[in-house]
C-alpha cells in the first residue's frame, strides 16, 4: 500500500495516545479550540478556495460553507468537548466468579479510527476532537470539494500537537494521531483495506458513498448519514405547532441529513394543506403524492407531500421509504403518537418535535462523529461513549482451570 507509512505512523501514535490523562487531552483540546479562532483567516482563506470551485445553486454549498460564526461554533464546540467527562476508564460490569477470581469490564478506546467524509469542513474539526477526547487515533478521507479547507485545518491541529510533543514522555509524535489523506478514490480503497491499522471506518455522506463503503471495506464499518425523512401530520395534530414543525424540519438547513424529505398530511385535514405549507411558499417546491420521488434524499428546498388515509398507511409508507435515520408525528393524540413510536423503525422517533433536533450536539453529547442508521452497535448521534469499546481485565491468585 502507497500509504502503509502513514497508516504505521498513526497506529504507533495511537498507542501513546493512550498515556495521556484526560486533563492532558483536555488542555490540548483547548489549544486547538484557541487556534481556531486564531487563524480564522487562514481557513477562511482556504475555505474560499474550494469555494470558488463550487456553484452557488448547489444545495452541498451551504455545507461547504465556513464563516465567521461556524468557526466560532466549532471552536466552542470543541471546548463543550473538553468539559465532558471522559469515556475512558468506566467500569461497566464486575464479578468475582465461585473460583475467586475478579473480572472487571472497563471502557477503552477502539484504537484507530477511519473517516470518510464529503464536503463537509467542519467534521474535521469535530471527528479530531471526539476521538482524540476518547483516546483515539484518527484517519480522515475528506472530499476533493473541501480538500483546501480540510488540509489547513489539519495542519492547525498538528502545530498544536507539535508544542505539546515535548512536553509529555511519549514514544511516537502527537501529530501523528491524526492524518489526512489525499483526497483520491486510491486513497479511499487503501483506507478500506487497512487491516490491521484501522480498528473502525465511519462513512459520513450520501446514500452512494455509504453504500460503497459498506460493500468494499475489509475492515468493520459503522453506517452513518443518510437520511430519508418523514413527518405525519395527523388528523388530530395542531395546526400551528405543525406549521412551526415542517418549516423547521424542512428550511432550517436543507443540506443535512436530518432534513424533511417527506410530509405526510392524514386526509381528514387536507383543507389545511395550504396553510400548513405557507411558510415555506415561495421558497420551497413540492411534490404532490409524486411515487417517483419517495426513495429521494432532496438535500435542497424540494419536498413530496402525500395525502394518507389513516395512520396505518402512514405507517406503511416510512416502513417502505424511510432509511432509519429520524421520523416524526404531529399530533395532539397521545395513544396514536404512542402507537406510532413504538411501530416506526428509525434511529430518532419524534412526537410534536422536528427531526432538525437529530444532532450529536442537540442531546448534550458534545460534537457528534456521525449519525448511525444501524442497529448492530451504536444507533442514532454518536459521540464519545459510541466511540469506545470495552476490555476485560482479570485478577486471581494463581487459580488454574480444572
Amino acid at each position: 500500500m502507497q500509504l502503509k507509512e502513514t497508516f504505521e505512523r498513526v497506529k504507533r501514535a495511537s498507542k501513546s495516545l493512550a498515556l495521556l490523562s484526560d486533563e492532558q487531552r483536555n488542555e490540548i483540546l483547548l489549544a486547538v479550540a484557541d487556534a481556531i479562532i486564531n487563524n480564522k483567516v487562514r481557513i477562511l482563506e482556504a475555505n474560499a478556495k474550494d469555494l470558488a470551485k463550487m456553484s452557488k445553486e448547489n444545495p452541498l454549498y451551504d455545507r461547504l460553507q465556513l464563516t465567521d460564526s461556524r468557526l466560532e461554533g466549532i471552536a466552542s464546540d470543541m471546548r463543550n468537548v473538553a468539559s465532558l467527562p471522559s469515556p475512558l476508564g468506566h467500569i461497566t460490569k464486575q464479578k468475582t466468579l465461585p473460583n475467586g477470581l475478579r473480572l472487571c469490564r472497563v471502557s477503552v478506546p477502539f484504537g484507530v479510527i477511519g473517516m470518510i467524509y464529503e464536503a463537509r469542513p467542519n467534521v474535521t474539526f469535530d471527528v479530531f476532537s471526539l476521538c482524540f477526547k476518547s483516546g483515539n487515533a484518527c484517519v480522515l478521507k475528506g472530499g476533493k470539494d473541501a480538500d483546501c479547507s480540510n488540509r489547513e485545518e489539519v495542519a492547525i491541529i498538528h502545530e498544536v500537537l507539535e508544542k505539546y510533543t515535548s512536553r509529555f514522555t511519549l514514544h511516537a509524535s502527537l501529530k501523528d494521531v491524526v492524518a489526512l489523506l489525499p483526497a483520491t478514490h486510491e486513497a479511499t480503497g487503501e483506507m478500506l483495506n487497512a487491516v490491521g491499522y484501522i480498528d473502525l471506518c465511519i462513512p459520513r455522506g450520501g446514500r452512494k458513498l455509504i453504500d460503497f463503503v459498506r460493500d468494499t471495506a475489509r475492515i468493520p464499518v459503522i453506517e452513518t448519514g443518510a437520511g430519508v425523512v418523514h413527518v405525519y401530520f395527523d388528523k388530530d395534530g395542531d395546526l400551528e405547532m405543525g406549521k412551526a414543525i415542517v418549516n423547521n424540519a424542512k428550511t432550517r438547513r436543507v443540506s443535512v441529513c436530518n432534513a424533511l424529505d417527506t410530509l405526510l398530511v392524514h386526509k381528514d385535514r387536507v383543507d389545511d394543506l395550504e396553510e400548513l405549507l405557507s411558510p415555506m411558499k415561495g421558497k420551497v417546491e413540492f411534490y404532490m403524492n409524486d411515487e417517483s420521488r419517495y426513495d429521494t434524499e432532496f438535500m435542497d428546498y424540494k419536498m413530496n407531500v402525500r395525502v394518507v388515509d389513516s395512520l396505518e398507511e402512514a405507517l406503511e409508507h416510512i416502513a417502505q421509504h424511510g432509511s432509519g435515520h429520524s421520523e416524526a408525528i404531529i399530533t395532539q393524540n397521545e395513544a396514536t403518537a404512542r402507537r406510532f413510536q413504538a411501530y416506526v423503525d428509525a434511529a430518532c422517533v419524534y412526537w410534536n418535535a422536528p427531526t432538525s433536533f437529530t444532532d450529536g450536539a442537540q442531546f448534550g453529547l458534545g460534537a457528534e462523529i456521525g449519525i448511525s442508521t444501524q442497529k448492530l452497535g451504536p444507533r442514532g448521534p454518536m459521540a464519545l461513549e459510541e466511540i469506545c469499546t470495552y476490555k476485560w481485565l482479570i485478577e486471581g491468585e494463581g487459580q488454574t482451570r480444572p
